[in-house]
């Protein structure tokens, strides 16, 4: 499986809690049209095989309309190719679609879609200074399927402070209402630099409660299997076959291509990652090189380490045979406390463990160093 990631980094305005690599009109001096043009030029000296997966991210990639990601799915294709039956994914933002938008996309070639609903409830997206209504998302993804997309996901964030159990509820009821057939659900980070971080700090927002994310996690989780999503990785649901193809490949330690300003790439034992602002990235495109602004060469310890900490996300988890010898004592240890389980030869979490997966991982792997 081999992917190809779009970074789109324009938003019309900036959410409190993001920290993505993303501009407002008011701090970004560059037309879409001429972004296009470099990421062209950036398409055209890439390198890969046809691309299983393309995922198109931000930012707002829907601020392109349906025709400027139609052009980026072009380039793709005439850089890259596209393999038979290749997943095409685009992030949206509710408010910047419509039936004509979801239309375009489809005749393009895009086979699927990704909305930023977040919260259902007014007071929460205040908090996150999101711009969306809080119906708009269901609209949206109804839309989508009504355009003909069988694959839509909306992603959920929970643990906001001032949220109550109850919008998280009534978010849950608005998700299942759209009909759609992923739902991505994240605990809120708030990431230093950011908005909400200083908001957190002047003691204006409670800071983020471990045992109410879990508690949150475990009414989401439970709400979407009774609704007929199984979990596929820790954050993610899906019915049979909406699985993200493209993220699975993250996940599974597999090749993609990162285009775009501040884009990470990952070919066997390279990763290497494009300069962060649009106007660098325009200008070392137009002289006719790579906009790279690092690289490194990852050695088998790296690589084990990242198999671990994204493989035993996954529902599937990882061979047991991954463990090094120092690792086994905590497998055991985790095993016997309900977190870790055998699945033949592999090792997987519990439900109990996957609200504390980032911890189990850890443990793992320091272990293996020791």
């Amino acid at each position: 499986m081999f992917g190809v990631y779009v970074h789109v980094p324009f938003c019309s305005t900036r959410c409190g809690y993001c920290d993505f690599n993303t501009y407002t009109p008011g701090e970004l001096d560059m037309a879409p049209v001429a972004y296009l043009d470099s990421l062209a030029r950036e398409l055209e000296l890439a390198e890969g095989p046809p691309a299983d997966t393309v995922f198109i991210g931000g930012g707002t990639p829907s601020l392109l309309g349906a025709d400027g990601l139609t052009r980026i799915l072009d380039m793709v294709r005439g850089s890259f190719g596209l393999a038979p039956g290749a997943e095409v994914t685009t992030e949206s933002n509710p408010e910047s679609t419509s039936p004509e938008f979801f239309a375009g996309l489809l005749d393009a070639g895009f086979t699927r879609l990704s909305l930023g609903m977040q919260s259902a409830s007014p007071a929460v997206l205040r908090v996150l200074d999101r711009t969306h209504t809080p119906g708009r998302a269901v609209e949206a993804a109804r839309e989508a399927r009504a355009a003909g997309f069988e694959h839509v996901n909306l992603d959920m964030i929970y643990g906001t402070p001032t949220e109550t159990d109850r919008d998280v509820l009534d978010t849950l009821d608005a998700v299942l209402a759209a009909g759609v057939d992923h739902v991505s659900a994240y605990s809120l980070i708030v990431e230093d630099g950011t908005a909400m971080a200083r908001k957190v700090r002047r003691g204006e927002l409670p800071a983020p409660d471990e045992d109410v994310y879990a508690r949150r996690y475990e009414m989401i989780a439970g709400r979407l299997h009774a609704e007929g999503f199984d979990w596929y990785e820790v954050s993610n649901w899906a019915r049979p076959g909406g699985e993200c193809r493209h993220n699975e490949i993250y996940w599974r330690d597999g090749d993609w291509w990162g285009a775009g300003p501040g884009a990470h790439s990952h070919l066997g034992d390279r990763r290497f990652h494009n300069v962060k602002h649009p106007a660098r990235y325009a200008r070392m495109l137009a002289e006719g090189q790579l906009p790279i602004a690092g690289e490194e060469i990852l050695t088998p310890a790296d690589r084990h380490t990242e198999q671990i900490m994204l493989g035993l996300r996954l529902r599937e988890g990882i061979p047991f045979a991954w463990i090094e010898e120092g690792g086994h004592a905590v497998v055991d240890k985790h095993v016997d406390g309900g977190l870790l389980q055998h699945v033949g030869d592999r090792i997987a979490l519990t439900d109990a463990g996957r609200l504390l997966a980032d911890g189990i991982i850890t443990d793992i792997l320091v272990a293996e160093e020791r």
